[in-house]
């Protein structure tokens, strides 16, 4: 059997003291320099090193401050497929992945933030509506256990607040109901939705919420929902930090629960 590379032997005694808790959670890593001295490598191997620990999540690196463990956040797992016509904006029901922690699920999210300004493209792109349209934003964070688990805003036309009478969608409260159910009322019944998934970099504010590096990248859920006559009502966009999200897709009628 071939030699390990340096770089991967030096990750992988790293990786064992990571778990074994040699070096524990929230510590910081010995400088370039220092492990560079201990396993007698380059700089740029150590580097190399370090690049695999981060691309596992075992480690950050901070700016001016160093490499450190990274605190270990017990997955949440979302099942995406819902019944199409249920009141769900996107992203709801999740649970941990570890049953040893099914007793502590304490979900809970922000008040809507509320705002009226012309969305993202892609938005646009997904609602059919032209270029330079004022939608209705809500955005929300939330949060299980205090861990924040997810970013979350919807954009709806501003058509069904002017001609459809949706005044609620303004107010800076929940819809005690659900939005897809307030909806409803107003002539706005969502029969399906379709979920597009792409994972990218972080932003600043992302990075602040979550407390990750610019190393850990984001899920981001496109939900478009459509009404009884197959016209875009809402688009959900749901950010998901990597290292503590996990997704099912359900195909078919009466699958047996999954086992954790």
């Amino acid at each position: 059997m071939a030699r390990q590379p340096m770089y991967q032997q030096i990750a992988d005694d790293l990786r064992r003291q990571i778990e074994t808790g040699d070096l524990a959670q929230g510590s910081q890593l010995p400088t370039e320099l220092e492990l560079g001295g201990t396993y007698k490598a380059s700089r740029n191997t150590i580097r190399d090193a370090i690049k695999q620990l981060i691309a596992q999540n075992l480690v950050e690196t901070r700016p001016g401050q160093g490499t450190f463990v990274r605190f270990r956040v017990d997955p949440f797992v979302t099942i995406l497929t819902a019944d199409a016509k249920s009141g769900f904006g996107g992203g709801e029901g999740a649970t941990y992945l570890s049953q040893v922690s099914e007793g502590h699920r304490q979900p809970r999210q922000t008040l809507p933030r509320v705002e009226l300004k012309v969305p993202p493209e892609p938005v646009l792109l997904r609602l059919r509506l032209d270029p330079g349209t004022q939608v209705v934003l809500r955005h929300q964070e939330r949060y299980i256990d205090d861990v924040p688990w997810s970013l979350q805003t919807s954009f709806y036309p501003m058509s069904f607040v002017i001609e459809d009478g949706a005044s609620r969608l303004l107010i800076a409260a929940d819809i005690v109901e659900g939005t897809v159910n307030y909806l409803a009322e107003h002539g706005h019944k969502q029969m399906t939705y379709r979920d597009w998934i792409t994972a990218r970099a972080p932003d600043d504010n992302e990075q602040r919420f979550f407390g990750v590096g610019h190393e850990v990248p984001m899920f981001e859920i496109f939900r478009t929902a459509f009404d009884q006559d197959k016209v875009p009502m809402r688009v959900t966009v749901t950010v998901f930090p990597t290292d503590r999200n996990q997704f099912i897709v359900n195909v078919g009628d009466d699958l047996p629960d999954p086992q954790y």
